[in-house]
């Protein structure tokens, strides 16, 4: 294999033998290039990237072998509270023992190898999750959106993704470092705007803050996420990126690389960016995700969602959208998975609360926009937040929109009034996503029984948390008058 080192975990069948050979060349690129750190990172269940930094003298051998981490990184809340009990007897995971804290292995792809513009002496390498014995990790979330692509390209179709991504900047006025605010999850930070906001899509907000988009986009372009538009939006403070449309797995990987790359550039200039749904500070408007979708044929590689009239979906199209409308509520736990994002979900603020979709309607779920003879033709779901694990979300609209498909399914008539009351809702908070989530044949049969159990526990623990917290509504409403 020139040269390449057949290490554990080829061994083990987690690499092929042309990605070992791949992963000794890109050592041998490393050594010459000069890095001196590789942060080997993979995307949590909730799509934060956690990993390790090695001296990139070590690489080789980590591309061999893997590298350990601790198996109660895939255990955690959104506090960092590690909330399965790992030192209890039966704990188990497909089948594995998690009692003890074990080790997991990372498992490096060295496709997505990109050097860091803000660091030039440091790269990332995105990684996969298995087992010591080799046995790959269910949960993990690329393989969990792998999968789904698999599902759906045994029918003949690829899907297309398009990203829209919303944020805010805030100036930072207390850094939440004093021993007092070191608390778990620490004390939130203290900001103010970096705009007034209220000026959508207008050059003079634009030309305010054109030196942090610049950077913004200039690392980007440089790490290959293929930024298409940079955008002022409503909000102070707010922001939103779009991307050039491409398949699942890559577009994931650029959600969860472009959120870690802003927060670390905009902190290292002594900013916060928050891609919160609705943050708790004065006038934030909410930010939204909006996923852009449609299907190519593997035989002809045309768009089938591509109508012969405008507005009208053909059979795959309309087939995509019931799919979509059908499985929505028990969707939201992977497109809304937090608390704080079924805040977003208010009526006559361009952010959907009812199932229902629409022709170009900003305010329902889905917003079709199918035009005669554009390949462009697509599905926009509004209802998703950028607290999202990107790899879920996605593999939740594959999933979903391929059930539509498997049963021709055709959907409703579109709407012209997407906040009407005698609508189906969304869930109104977690709790009742987390319930519908638990009730889908669905994605217990497509995802398994064991990442229903998991994804409920985590996110059932996040809501305890959340209801047993005395809120300042609590305190103003009882703590006179009683």
């Amino acid at each position: 294999m020139d040269g390449a080192i057949k290490g554990a975990l080829f061994e083990r069948g987690l690499l092929t033998e042309d990605q070992t050979r791949a992963g000794a060349e890109l050592a041998a690129r490393v050594a010459a290039e000069g890095f001196e750190t590789v942060r080997l990172l993979f995307a949590d269940q909730h799509g934060i990237l956690r990993g390790k930094a090695i001296a990139a003298r070590t690489l080789g051998s980590a591309l061999a072998s893997g590298l350990s981490v601790p198996s109660t990184l895939i255990l955690k809340d959104t506090a960092h509270r590690t909330v399965f009990d790992v030192w209890k007897d039966g704990l188990t995971l497909d089948g594995v023992s998690l009692a003890g804290a074990g080790d997991l292995l990372l498992v490096p792809d060295v496709a997505t190898f990109t050097p860091l513009p803000w660091s030039p002496h440091s790269a990332i390498i995105l990684c996969d999750l298995a087992y010591r014995s080799g046995q790959r990790v269910s949960v993990s979330p690329r393989g969990v959106l792998r999968r789904a692509t698999e599902a759906l390209a045994r029918t003949g179709h690829d899907a297309v993704m398009g990203l829209e991504v919303e944020f805010q900047v805030f100036a930072i006025e207390d850094d939440g470092l004093s021993h007092d605010q070191a608390t778990m999850p620490p004390a939130a930070l203290t900001t103010r705007n970096t705009t007034q906001g209220w000026a959508f899509l207008t050059e003079t907000r634009y030309g305010a803050v054109e030196p942090l988009l610049d950077e913004i986009r200039r690392a980007a372009e440089a790490m290959g996420l293929a930024p298409r538009s940079m955008e002022i939006e409503m909000g102070p403070s707010q922001f939103e990126f779009t991307f050039d449309a491409s398949d699942p797995l890559t577009q994931a990987d650029r959600f969860v690389l472009f959120r870690m790359m802003v927060k670390d550039i905009c902190q290292r200039q002594g900013l916060h960016a928050s891609f919160m749904p609705k943050p708790r500070v004065a006038n934030a408007v909410a930010n939204g995700w909006h996923i852009h979708q449609s299907l190519v044929s593997r035989q002809t590689g045309r768009n089938v969602f591509t109508p012969a009239v405008d507005g009208q979906p053909t059979a795959e199209a309309g087939a995509w959208i019931a799919g979509l409308l059908d499985h929505a509520p028990a969707t939201c736990l992977l497109t809304n998975p937090t608390v704080n994002g079924y805040k977003r979900f208010s009526a006559f603020q361009l952010a959907p609360n009812r199932v229902q979709w629409g022709t170009d309607n900003r305010g329902a779920m889905l917003r079709a926009l199918l035009y005669a003879g554009d390949p462009a033709s697509r599905i926009e779901n509004r209802v998703a937040d950028t607290t999202a694990n990107p790899y879920y979300a996605l593999a939740g609209q594959i999933l979903s929109g391929l059930d539509g498909l498997n049963r021709g399914a055709t959907p409703p008539p579109p709407t012209l009034t997407p906040y009407a009351e005698d609508q189906v809702s969304l869930p109104a908070t977690l709790d009742a996503a987390i319930q519908a989530f638990e009730a889908s044949p669905l994605y217990a049969q497509a995802l398994g029984a064991d990442f229903v159990r998991y994804l409920a526990h985590l996110k059932r623990a996040e809501w305890g948390r959340y209801l047993a917290t005395i809120s300042e509504w609590e305190q103003a409403e009882y703590f006179t008058l009683f």
